[in-house]
């Protein structure tokens, strides 16, 4: 049983709380086949459940972005109707490893650049990162993202201008390596 609800070690309501996110994030690398249970807890009604079912996926995708893969349709969708903060960074992150089709990546990218202009700075930094990652996927949209990390790079949140920076270097060591496998971040 996969344990990312609130009795998954963390209070009921307190919807930012990792509880055991790590852990579901070590057996869905070890049991990809249960990623469809911790996906169906991204419409969780509880939305501390639906934020760490989020983190646990995020986790376990930085080691294996092919768990994703066959969920991307539901991260597009969900992508589109989240309002929490917690699941929205995860999802930013997340949907770069996803391998995805040109309309795919413009899909994304509209919503993340419309997470750009949201309250929160890690969401907005998250997003940041979420679009120079879609470059992998459409190449075609890197002169947008490099002009967008130049320009929050000197006049974001400092969260937005460190992470700019980083981006920006691995870009610029990485502008020859996009090709048919995708940009190497």
């Amino acid at each position: 049983m996969l344990a990312v609800g609130p009795k998954a070690g963390s209070r009921r309501g307190n919807r930012l709380a990792v509880g055991r996110a790590p852990e579901v994030a070590a057996l869905l690398l070890r049991h990809p086949r249960r990623a469809a249970r911790v996906v169906e807890c991204l419409w969780d009604e509880d939305t501390g459940v639906a934020n760490r079912a989020a983190d646990a996926l995020e986790r376990a995708s930085c080691m294996r972005p092919a768990l994703l893969t066959p969920w991307k349709e539901a991260l597009l969708g969900r992508m589109a109707d989240a309002t929490e903060n917690k699941l929205r960074w995860n999802l930013a992150l997340m949907i770069s490893r996803v391998p995805l089709t040109i309309a795919e990546t413009e899909r994304a990218a509209a919503v993340l650049r419309a997470w750009l202009e949201d309250r929160g700075s890690i969401v907005r930094t998250c997003a940041m990162h979420g679009l120079t990652g879609l470059t992998r996927w459409n190449p075609g949209i890197l002169p947008e993202v490099v002009d967008m990390l130049r320009i929050l790079s000197r006049s974001g949140t400092p969260a937005m201008r460190a992470r700019g920076r980083i981006l920006l270097k691995r870009l610029e060591r990485g502008r020859y390596e996009h090709s048919s496998q995708g940009a190497r971040f």
